[in-house]
């Protein structure tokens, strides 16, 4: 049996709006848009992997928070997970520099005026789900 490999996504929040990234790559996904965040590598866990990633993607400082409940696959041996996170203060304001050509900030009213990946459909409804009181 293959080994999981764990993708986390930033559901980054500045109040009640969330980040959304539009790829630039690859092909296939280009003009889509996402949760930002990337691969756990060896070695990380979920939160450290996080962090580095909107670092390296946006280049902000952030913190991730608590994990989405629920878990998406993509192609095997791939699955994403979601965290809420936030900007640490102090943090630059997030750019597109890696695998991004475009950043939006959603009100929860403009969630589906983007065209998301189907996974991050999915992660976006459970933050919502996970968000009310």
């Amino acid at each position: 049996m293959t080994e999981r490999i764990v993708v986390v996504a930033a559901a980054l929040c500045d109040g009640d709006r969330l980040l959304a990234a539009r790829r630039s790559a690859p092909p296939e996904l280009a003009g889509r848009w996402e949760l930002p965040g990337g691969k756990v590598e060896p070695g990380e866990s979920p939160q450290q992997a996080l962090v580095r990633e909107l670092r390296e993607e946006l280049g902000v400082e952030a913190e991730a928070l608590e994990r989405v409940p629920g878990e998406w696959p993509l192609r095997p041996p791939y699955v994403l997970q979601a965290w809420r996170a936030r900007l640490l203060p102090g943090s630059a304001d997030p750019e597109p520099l890696q695998d991004h050509d475009a950043l939006r900030w959603l009100t929860p009213d403009e969630f589906g005026d983007v065209n998301w990946l189907d996974q991050d459909v999915e992660a976006i409804g459970a933050l919502k789900a996970f968000q009310r009181p």
